[in-house]
């Protein structure tokens, strides 16, 4: 564990993440279809930078605040399964499923107020 993470809002949910460590982030490679590898993504919606025994928290999000990275590569998630039950003899199940488009990136340094060299020691 490093002592610098910071909490984001991307896809749905609120991953905590740190910098060098890789992610994956729902519904970012659904907004353009053909991500290639080492595209730059800024994530702007960051709920808290904590950096050692400081936090900064926002209401909602903190001023100047940006996880910067890189996608790594767009996959596949693993399949979701979804089971319809029809009612009568036996139970049938009408199974469907589909793959969510996922994005793997990797972290590089988050910034407040445009200084990412505190928060990178």
């Amino acid at each position: 564990m490093t002592d610098t993470y910071a909490a984001t809002e991307t896809g749905g949910e609120q991953p905590r993440v740190e910098p060098g460590r890789s992610h994956d982030i729902r519904h970012l490679a659904s907004l353009e279809p053909n991500l290639s590898p080492n595209t730059k993504v800024s994530i702007y919606r960051v709920l808290m930078i904590c950096h050692e025994s400081t936090r900064n928290l926002g209401h909602p999000w903190p001023e100047g605040a940006v996880a910067k990275g890189r996608v790594s590569h767009p996959r596949l998630g693993n399949k979701i399964t979804v089971c319809g039950m029809r009612p009568g003899r036996g139970a049938q199940c009408n199974g469907l499923g589909h793959r969510q488009s996922l994005a793997r990136s990797v972290v590089d340094p988050t910034c407040l107020n445009g200084e990412d060299s505190i928060l990178d020691k």
